[in-house]
């Protein structure tokens, strides 16, 4: 398989998360596991089997390769894809991917969805996907990766089998879902972003935009411009539950050692064993 484009990976308990990410050069991440990617800012060969992205933004280094992506399933004669982007941003997307088919003259063919802030998307039966809002110069959203699971409601616990079993056949609903937030990915945001949504902060992998993080980047200028600081994470260090926590997009001023002297060094020691920087 060609590999044209770069791409880290990394396995937390069952679950691969392969990507790459640079404020404004390219985003895209993908997990094998779930089927699903998130972002589309470049489209590395190996991702092309992965038939539903959930896309942030429209900005170019999250969404530039959406065409490519596309066409090249069509050419590998595969399934047309499901593609997820804000509700505000679909007509666009729609007349782009029009744009290329007639510059191409090759269908552009996938199953593009607009949501919204609050929407659940049914992934399988064990996992759904939850958009929540974020905070960006563009319409913006994120993605919650809920795993699910039926349980035996309290009261019927201390049944037997045989009860349990002609208690279902009576037509009696005897479980009850419970969910647990697996995966979220913020694309970018400013700090709003994260505060809005609080499931955020328990899920087992977070991967979260930290642009910005030497001590003259002006946080005022770069919440506006929706994006993070350091300061702002590490003000909001007690929240984070996560047990993985992959902190991304960084900034293309710096190289990838002065960002790990400089993030690691005011890491503290509560984030220090679950976050990687991503770089």
């Amino acid at each position: 398989m060609l590999q044209n484009l770069p791409f880290n990976t990394l396995h937390h308990k069952g679950l691969t998360i392969e990507g790459y990410s640079r404020a404004a050069v390219q985003s895209y991440w993908r997990i094998p596991e779930l089927k699903l990617g998130f972002d589309l800012g470049g489209s590395p060969w190996e991702f092309m089997g992965t038939p539903t992205i959930f896309i942030t933004h429209a900005h170019l280094d999250h969404m530039a390769a959406l065409p490519v992506f596309v066409a090249r399933r069509r050419m590998m004669k595969m399934e047309p894809p499901t593609i997820y982007v804000p509700a505000e941003t679909v007509e666009w997307v729609d007349k782009l991917l029009k744009v290329w088919q007639r510059l191409d003259r090759g269908r552009m063919v996938c199953n593009l969805i607009g949501v919204e802030p609050g929407q659940e998307i049914e992934l399988s039966r064990e996992h759904v996907v939850e958009v929540f809002k974020t905070t960006h110069t563009v319409p913006s959203v994120g993605y919650c990766v809920w795993q699910r699971r039926k349980k035996l409601k309290a009261e019927y616990q201390t049944l037997s089998g045989d009860q349990i079993r002609d208690l279902r056949l009576s037509g009696v609903d005897v479980t009850a879902e419970s969910r647990m937030p697996l995966v979220a990915y913020t694309g970018d945001t400013s700090p709003p972003g994260l505060d809005g949504y609080p499931p955020l902060f328990d899920a087992q992998i977070l991967l979260t935009e930290l642009t910005f993080f030497r001590p003259e980047h002006r946080k005022e200028k770069i919440h506006k411009f929706g994006h993070m600081h350091l300061d702002d994470f590490l003000e909001r260090a007690e929240r984070f539950r996560n047990e993985l926590i992959i902190a991304m997009h960084f900034s293309t001023r710096y190289q990838t050692d002065q960002i790990e002297r400089a993030v690691m060094k005011k890491m503290p020691a509560i984030l220090r064993d679950r976050v990687k920087l991503w770089l």
